[in-house]
């Protein structure tokens, strides 16, 4: 009450009267028990815990399938790159501005070879690369691709070893597409 009487002393005269119409008490009494402060009960807990689980286990395959997608796109990706260098190359050994052997069919011996770089035609002192480093093949986490030549037929899985026409990937596994990785 003491409280109530010193919000009116203090207010504006015009405010005055109407906090005296105002039927309020504060309260002086401490809290009579300490369970209406507690946490959650067990039952909260429970059920909080239960959708947590439900919307986790939901999330868990896209985040596999989202992890999948990207190695996919990466491979697609690296396998891109080192068939624009092939192409490069041969691009150049056609034009003349490097010179290759007759056996090799305008193509490079093996892939290192784009990286290593090869010497121009007209300055045999400078050098042109293709490629600063071989991909890594994100599905088996190593730079070793399988190798195709203008001599293998378009399915082979054993490099003739004379040139490199194409490249492919060396997993055995199946894609989300349920094609294999080595097709692509």
């Amino acid at each position: 009450m003491l409280m109530a009487r010193l919000l009116i002393s203090f207010a504006p005269p015009q405010r005055r009267r109407s906090l005296r119409r105002f039927p309020f008490r504060l309260s002086a009494r401490p809290c009579q028990s300490w369970r209406s402060q507690s946490g959650m009960t067990l039952l909260e807990l429970i059920v909080s815990c239960a959708i947590l689980l439900v919307l986790s286990s939901a999330a868990l395959p896209i985040a596999r399938y989202s992890i999948w997608h990207q190695k996919e796109r990466q491979l697609k990706q690296n396998l891109l790159e080192i068939r624009e260098a092939i192409d490069r190359y041969n691009d150049a050994a056609t034009d003349q501005k490097i010179r290759t052997s007759a056996n090799l069919a305008n193509y490079p011996p093996d892939l290192q070879t784009l990286v290593k770089g090869v010497p121009l035609a007209s300055a045999p002192d400078q050098t042109i690369r293709f490629l600063r480093a071989i991909p890594i093949d994100p599905i088996t986490g190593k730079a070793d691709w399988g190798l195709r030549g203008t001599g293998d037929d378009w399915d082979s899985t054993h490099w003739g070893g004379i040139n490199v026409f194409d490249v492919y990937s060396s997993s055995t596994a199946t894609a989300l597409d349920n094609t294999r990785y080595s097709d692509w």
